[in-house]
C-alpha cells in the first residue's frame, strides 16, 4: 500500500470519496480521502495520467467534474484505488501528492443549486404525527402513496465545521394566542443523509426508479437544522420557511455510490402498493450506521442517538423519480435530503423532538446537564459508516457549534 491506512478509517481503500479541500500553500481544489490524508487530484493531474480535461480538479467546487459522467468518475475512482495499491505505481514516492487532513481546510464540495427535502422515515413521520396530529392516526392520507418533500433554500447549506447562530423568528407562547418575537427556544437538530446528482434533466423530462442510479452521483451527511417553535406557527399552510432556511450542514466527503454498492439492503414493505412509477426492482435502501452526538460547551461528547439509513420507508430511486414525475428538471449539484431518519427504538430517534419526546422526557449529559433541545454552545456531531465483510466505507462526520442569536 502506497500510504497507511488506519485499521476501522471511514477512508478505506473501498471509499475513495471526492471532496474539496484547501492548505495554506494549496488554494481550493480536488481531492480524495484516504485514511488519514487526502490525495490531491490537481497535483496528480500534472503527472498526465487523466484523459480529459483536468482543469476541473482546480474549481472551487466538484460541479465540472462529476458533470464529465460516470463513465469517466469511476475510471478515476478504480484507477486511483489500483494505484494505492500497487508499490510500483505512479505514486510511488510521490509524498507532495498527499496532505494530511488535519494540515487542510475543507469547503463546500459542490454548488447547490436547487435544494429538496423529504420526509421518508415511517417511524420519524409517525412520532411527529402522534405529537402533533392524532396519535391513532399519525399518518397523512397522501404518506404511503408519494414521497413527500418540499424545496428548501440552497444559498443557507454550509460545510461542516461552520458555527450558526441560533434563529430568530414569530412563536406563539404556551397560553398565548398571540404571536412574539425573539430567539428560538427550540432548536433541534435532524439526521439526514443527502444525495447529490451528477446529471441534468431538460423541463419536461423525468426519471424512472431503473434509471435514477445513473443520476445519483453520492452521498453526504446532512443535518437539516430545524426551529421547532417557529415551525409550529408558520407551517400552516404552505409548510417549512423560517424555522429551516437559517442552516442545513453537510459532510465535506461525497461517497460515491459504486462505493456504496456492497452494503445495499431490502427495504421496508411498501402497503398499499404504489403507483407503477414508484415500483423498482432490486434492492435500494442502503445499511448505513449512524449516530449523533452533543457536546455541551467545554464538556464531552453524549452519544444521544444510534440510527441507520436502512431504515428509510421511501428510497432514492422513487424520491428522483416522483420528485422528476411532472418533468420538473434537475442539474448537477443538486442536493435531496432523505428526510429525518428514525428507527423503531427510542434511542434511534433521529430528532430531538422525538428524543426528548417534546421536552417531555430530557436528555441527561455528561456534565450533569439536561436537554430537550439544542442550547446555545452546544456541538452536534454526525457520524456515519458502512461495515461488511471487511469493508468499512465511511462518510467522516458533519459538525456545528451553536452560537447564541445576533
Amino acid at each position: 500500500m502506497i500510504i497507511n491506512i488506519p485499521e476501522n478509517s471511514d477512508f478505506s481503500i473501498h471509499n475513495i470519496p471526492f471532496g474539496i479541500f484547501s492548505t495554506e500553500d494549496r488554494s481550493p481544489r480536488a481531492g480524495v480521502a484516504i485514511g488519514e490524508h487526502i490525495l490531491d487530484l490537481a497535483a496528480l493531474s500534472e503527472l498526465d495520467v487523466f484523459d480529459f480535461n483536468t482543469a476541473v480538479f482546480e474549481k472551487e467546487v466538484l460541479n465540472d467534474f462529476i458533470s464529465l459522467g460516470k463513465e469517466i468518475t469511476k475510471k478515476v475512482r478504480r484507477d486511483i484505488q489500483l494505484w494505492l495499491q500497487d508499490d510500483n505505481s505512479i505514486l510511488a514516492g510521490k509524498t507532495e501528492l498527499f496532505v494530511k487532513q488535519t494540515d487542510a481546510q475543507m469547503h463546500m464540495p459542490v454548488y447547490v443549486n436547487d435544494y429538496t427535502d423529504f420526509y421518508s422515515s415511517i417511524e420519524h413521520a409517525t412520532n411527529v404525527g402522534k405529537m402533533f396530529r392524532d396519535p391513532e392516526n399519525a399518518l397523512l392520507p397522501n404518506w404511503k402513496h408519494i414521497p413527500v418533500g418540499y424545496h428548501g433554500r440552497a444559498s443557507s447549506i454550509v460545510v461542516s465545521g461552520e458555527p450558526v447562530h441560533r434563529p430568530k423568528g414569530q412563536t406563539i407562547p404556551v397560553g398565548s394566542e398571540q404571536p412574539v418575537f425573539g430567539p428560538s427556544q427550540r432548536v433541534d437538530f435532524e439526521l439526514e443523509m443527502g444525495f447529490i446528482t451528477g446529471k441534468s434533466t431538460n423541463l419536461g423530462e423525468s426519471i424512472s426508479t431503473t434509471e435514477a442510479n445513473d443520476y445519483i452521483f453520492g452521498l453526504v451527511l446532512f443535518n437539516d437544522w430545524s426551529a421547532r417553535d417557529i415551525q409550529k406557527w408558520e407551517y400552516v399552510p404552505l409548510g417549512p420557511f423560517l424555522a429551516k432556511n437559517f442552516a442545513s450542514h453537510i459532510s465535506p466527503w461525497i461517497v460515491t455510490l459504486e462505493a456504496l454498492a456492497p452494503f445495499k439492503v431490502e427495504g421496508p414493505n411498501q402497503e398499499p402498493k404504489v403507483l407503477p412509477y414508484l415500483e423498482f426492482e432490486g434492492a435500494r435502501n442502503y445499511d448505513i450506521n449512524l449516530e449523533v452526538g452533543i457536546a455541551p460547551e467545554g464538556s464531552e461528547e453524549q452519544t444521544v442517538c444510534q440510527s441507520n439509513f436502512k431504515y428509510m420507508y421511501w428510497n432514492m430511486a422513487q424520491q428522483l423519480a416522483h420528485h422528476t414525475v411532472n418533468g420538473c428538471n434537475i442539474n448537477v449539484g443538486d442536493l435531496y435530503g432523505s428526510g429525518t431518519i428514525s428507527g423503531k427504538d427510542e434511542n434511534s430517534y433521529g430528532s430531538m423532538l422525538e428524543l426528548a419526546w417534546m421536552g417531555t422526557k430530557p436528555l441527561k449529559m455528561k456534565d450533569g446537564t439536561e436537554r430537550k433541545f439544542i442550547l446555545d454552545g452546544d456541538t452536534v456531531t454526525m457520524r456515519g459508516h458502512a461495515e461488511k465483510d471487511g469493508k468499512r466505507v465511511g462518510f467522516g462526520e458533519v459538525s456545528a457549534k451553536i452560537l447564541p442569536a445576533k
